[in-house]
């Protein structure tokens, strides 16, 4: 199942970040926690490549902390600054302000050095579509100060915010990359609301997150279902949790279109419990895909 979503607006977003990166410190690259490998953004990189870049692995309520923690730990390891934070509850928030003013200090070394008054420093946040950007704004700046939105692509348009007295944020539309690398991937991006729901039937990826649970949370079906076992196939299951919910149409059927949306909806939101989707060995597979 190819899954690649690239509307028309994306390349006016792609061109204006293009154009502002010039005129900040550092960038900050968030990403879903529960894939932060799946949602790194090639072309984001590749515009980001002249400037530190602060990866915050955000949502990360929602992800596995052992899995989080060692992505965590690999990309720190290649050198990446990067951190977790929960930009809803505001969790890890004095973590991020803490690696932003590492990012800034060799800027403010250079400052010094030429005899300069050091000026506020300037982070840019991108992201491709609901990770999470604009509540991680609201969140730092401690009032809401950017749209955000269930869908897709909500937020509009630069966005210059003053963090206290010493730093300074822009946001940015979410951005995705024209191709998406594999079928899986294309999956987990569907699978976390990231590309818009006209590029993907809800059903597959419903089976698809049925699969995963299935190998790996099993629990999962007995706790939030009540299902004494398990049918051997994912059609089956998806039945099985249909009937659970109620979401019978004439005849006694399974509507089986409503009881894949209840489903990604409780993952989206967490309600089916923490889980994740990549795993450090995800790094060295993307790598080997880009490059």
């Amino acid at each position: 199942m190819t899954i690649n979503w690239y509307p028309g607006h994306m390349v006016k977003a792609r061109r204006e970040i293009q154009e502002n990166i010039k005129l900040v410190d550092a960038v900050a690259m968030l990403v879903d926690a529960r894939a932060p490998v799946s949602c790194l953004n090639p072309d984001l990189e590749q515009l980001a490549q002249k400037r530190p870049v602060v990866y915050v692995l955000n949502k990360a309520d929602l992800a596995e902390e052992a899995a989080m923690n060692a992505v965590l730990r690999q990309w720190k390891a290649e050198g990446r600054l990067a951190v977790a934070a929960d930009s809803l509850n505001g969790r890890g928030m004095a973590d991020v302000l803490n690696v932003f003013r590492a990012a800034f200090e060799p800027t403010k070394a250079d400052l010094l050095r030429r005899g300069r008054r050091v000026r506020p420093m300037r982070v840019m946040v991108v992201g491709v579509p609901n990770v999470g950007k604009s509540t991680f704004l609201n969140r730092l700046v401690g009032q809401k100060i950017a749209v955000t939105g269930a869908k897709p692509g909500v937020t509009r348009g630069r966005q210059w915010v003053r963090l206290r007295e010493d730093i300074e944020l822009m946001d940015t539309p979410g951005l995705m990359w024209p191709k998406v690398d594999s079928d899986e991937q294309g999956l987990k991006l569907a699978l976390l609301d990231i590309v818009g729901e006209n590029s993907y039937e809800e059903y597959k990826v419903a089976l698809y997150l049925l699969n995963l649970l299935r190998t790996k949370h099993p629990g999962v079906f007995l706790r939030r279902f009540q299902l004494r076992e398990l049918p051997e196939s994912d059609e089956e299951l998806l039945q099985a949790i249909g009937r659970r919910l109620g979401h019978l149409i004439k005849g006694g059927a399974v509507e089986v279109e409503k009881t894949a949306k209840v489903l990604l909806l409780d993952f989206r939101r967490g309600k089916m419990g923490r889980f994740s989707l990549d795993s450090p060995e995800a790094t060295d597979a993307q790598e080997d895909v880009n490059g």
